[in-house]
């Protein structure tokens, strides 16, 4: 990521062809964790290889923090903003003018207007048939110390039904168990396992488990949210940053890390390069799942 040219508030970097102006690189987006927005751009650009795995195809949400991790300002933006640098790709639908994140010169515009979050549709651009299978483990005290053993339970119930998965810290306070899936399954069927699992472990486990929707009536119990993975419904994207104090990332783990119960925000912009370097992308060493015995089953 050469700089072109520089001046106090405002630098021009040049990516892959690109001219990009960033205005007050120097501005902190993650003040605890040391993170500038240049910072931030030299670390979207190491991440851009495992991230846009995730974003590519799809139609993309981001959080908006104008001044940083923590800003009661913060915003969602759905639409792409107006005027847009000539890369940047959108992908309309139900009146919606989406961003299509699919090059490092997105990325990196993105995180130049303080975007420090992604959040992708579960379903590829111009597809209704998810492309992936999440089931999203959402605690409701914070911190929650029992949230690694939840996302055992549940990732041993998968196991048993015959089915691999990859669990992921959302990068805030829960986690997610990610299935990637053969084509073909629609949300529909997706829903009906994300339910039986759900009932399953909450029978099993009353005190630690509730598929209570509202959060004032759940207590101190953990929600398995099945009804999240659903078509235009968005959770983040494996790698995303998040706009937590720690500077968190999105982060799959191996489940044997799970056991050992590692702190979500140890999975940090500091930390995941050095991380990925070692694993690689967790979630692409899992093959995609065929889930028609589990159906047949449940049929």
């Amino acid at each position: 990521m050469p700089v072109a040219s520089s001046a106090k508030q405002k630098i021009a970097i040049r990516v892959e062809g690109f001219e990009l102006t960033v205005t007050n690189p120097d501005k902190p987006l993650w003040p605890e964790a040391g993170i500038t927005k240049l910072m931030y751009l030299e670390k979207l650009l190491a991440l851009a290889p495992y991230l846009l795995k995730y974003t590519r195809n799809r139609h993309l949400t981001t959080i908006r923090f104008p001044h940083g991790a923590g800003d009661e300002k913060a915003f969602y933006q759905k639409n792409c903003p107006d005027p847009a640098p000539e890369f940047v790709h959108t992908a309309p639908l139900d009146g919606i003018n989406y961003i299509h994140l699919d090059s490092v010169p997105t990325l990196l515009w993105l995180g130049s207007l303080a975007s420090l979050e992604f959040h992708p549709s579960f379903h590829y651009i111009g597809e209704t048939l998810p492309a992936e299978w999440l089931i999203d483990i959402d605690p409701s005290i914070d911190p929650e110390p029992r949230i690694m053993m939840a996302a055992e339970i549940i990732g041993e119930a998968l196991d048993g039904m015959g089915i691999r998965s990859v669990p992921k810290t959302s990068g805030a306070t829960g986690v997610q168990i990610y299935v990637p899936i053969q084509y073909g399954y629609t949300f529909e069927q997706l829903r009906k396992v994300g339910h039986f699992v759900a009932s399953y472990v909450v029978q099993k486990h009353p005190k630690l488990f509730t598929i209570e929707r509202l959060k004032k009536n759940r207590g101190d119990l953990i929600y398995v949210d099945y009804l999240q993975h659903w078509y235009n419904k968005t959770l983040s994207a494996p790698y995303t940053p998040r706009a937590r104090a720690a500077a968190s990332v999105s982060t799959p783990l191996r489940w044997d890390e799970v056991a050992m119960n590692p702190d979500p925000r140890d999975f940090n912009l500091n930390t995941i390069i050095q991380r990925l370097q070692r694993t690689g992308d967790l979630i692409e060493q899992c093959p995609k799942q065929n889930l028609d015995r589990v159906l047949a089953h449940l049929q």
